[in-house]
């Protein structure tokens, strides 16, 4: 009777894992992810900024080099539909230079009508 019992509580624990929606959170928390050797670098960057106003989302954010030399950094966009799930295909990445002392402002547009939240990745 113990056995029956558990075996029916582990199958009853199997099919409600098998009942949720596949969704990967993106929280407003996570919009920015940049990789230790850009911080090292002297690069602070706003979180990005989505705008669903148009019929294209774009999304932008500003990079501030705060060294005495000009620094490169790699970038890529990733984009979300509604459920978190990652939209493909991915945008190419993206390379640009920031002068010494000075911003820069990225900006990125998804190609797919679906993207309802973005995440930027700063790499050197």
């Amino acid at each position: 009777m113990l056995r029956g019992g558990l075996a029916a509580l582990l199958a009853l624990a199997a099919l409600t894992g098998c009942s949720s929606r596949p969704a990967i959170p993106v929280s407003d928390d996570q919009t920015l992810v940049m990789e230790a050797t850009v911080l090292a670098a002297g690069i602070n960057a706003e979180k990005p900024v989505l705008n669903n106003a148009e019929i294209q989302p774009s999304a932008s954010s500003t990079l501030y080099n705060e060294r005495g030399e000009t620094v490169t950094v790699n970038y890529r966009f990733f984009w979300y539909d509604a459920r978190g799930l990652e939209m493909h295909p991915l945008e190419a990445p993206r390379r640009i230079t920031i002068p010494a002392h000075s911003s820069v402002t990225l900006y990125g547009s998804a190609n797919y009508l679906g993207a309802r939240k973005v995440r930027l990745y700063l790499y050197l």
